[in-house]
């Protein structure tokens, strides 16, 4: 779609980047997610045990050395919904391969957890299409499964999510943000981080459109308040994104309804906003049944932030220190 690409200049989304509210979900937001449970008690992608019984995401971190790099901050890209679930399972109807992803939260000098902080993902659904924008993300349609690799130059009419134009270094520019054009909201949450600094959410493994390889959206918030009304105040120390192995996409376009996409797929070494540094850029570390994937995965990683940095993707990074006013400022030039 024209206009969308989201690291193009111009219109940005203005919001009020010091305060936050989340609708608390009903009975069933704080859904027990059960393989979850114990992806969660058990290693990181990142981590290695460290000496004295702790961890070190680098293996290798000593004295004033930091002990895990900063995860690459990404765009936030144009379909983003600020904190509208507060919730763990965030499938609702959507048929899919059962996905358990389990996030990690680290201050990225002091190796320590964040407890608290509100997480939030959001991702297109098993054909390409994005809650909250279906008209804009039209999906994939109907067909047969993806064999491998695509070829060429793709052609025709770009559909969900837009490509973007972001340097290999995947930290990504400012971005335009749509509207929503409908009240659906599959396939979003936002919860938070336990004393451990982790936090486990329920979903589908996500579908592809053209021009992007299959990524599920992230943000990190911290320095809130977690009140009756949700999550209030505090600014966003990260926004990024996770992504998945050629090998477990490929897998996944085997089983229906991904068999039905006709989409081209970008793979993710074609991926403009994954800059290739693994776990670093977001990588994450997947474990299924490689003979039946449709079994369910389970999905894992470490993300360091610096909790006193603004990055909301929207817009050049704010530097440590740096109030959320002076983000919005610079968002709104």
């Amino acid at each position: 779609m024209t206009g969308n690409i989201e690291n193009q200049q111009g219109r940005r989304h203005k919001r009020d980047l010091t305060r936050r509210k989340v609708v608390v979900a009903g009975a069933g937001a704080a859904v027990a997610v059960g393989a979850g449970a114990t992806l969660a008690a058990g290693a990181f992608a990142g981590e290695t045990k460290a000496k004295g019984g702790g961890t070190s995401a680098t293996g290798t971190a000593t004295g004033a050395e930091a002990c895990y790099k900063l995860t690459s901050e990404t765009t936030e890209g144009p379909y983003y919904i600020d904190a509208d679930k507060l919730r763990q399972d965030i499938t609702e109807d959507k048929e899919g391969i059962p996905l358990t992803l389990g996030i990690k939260v680290i201050d990225s000098e002091t190796c320590e957890p964040l407890r608290d902080v509100a997480v939030d993902i959001w991702h297109c659904d098993a054909l390409g299409i994005y809650s909250g924008y279906e008209s804009l993300s039209t999906g994939g349609g109907g067909g047969g499964a993806p064999t491998g690799a695509p070829s060429g130059t793709p052609t025709g009419t770009p559909t969900g999510e837009p490509p973007t134009g972001a340097p290999s270094g995947g930290t990504g520019g400012g971005g335009m943000h749509e509207e929503p054009t409908d009240d659906e909201r599959y396939l979003r949450g936002t919860w938070k981080t336990d004393k451990q600094g982790r936090v486990t959410f329920r979903t589908i493994f996500p579908g592809w459109y053209r021009g992007r390889c299959v990524h599920i959206h992230t943000k990190v918030h911290v320095d809130g308040e977690w009140t009756d009304a949700g999550y209030e105040g505090g600014h966003t120390c990260h926004t990024g994104q996770f992504f998945f192995d050629e090998e477990s996409v490929l897998a996944s376009a085997e089983v229906a309804p991904y068999s039905t996409s006709t989409t081209e797929r970008t793979t993710l070494t074609e991926d403009t906003i994954y800059d290739q540094s693994g776990t670093q850029g977001g990588l994450l570390k997947l474990k299924y049944d490689k003979k039946n994937i449709a079994k369910g995965v389970q999905a894992s990683i470490t993300v360091g932030v610096d909790p006193e940095a603004t990055h909301d993707g929207t817009d050049d990074a704010v530097q440590p220190g740096a109030s959320a006013t002076a983000s919005a400022t610079a968002s709104a030039s």
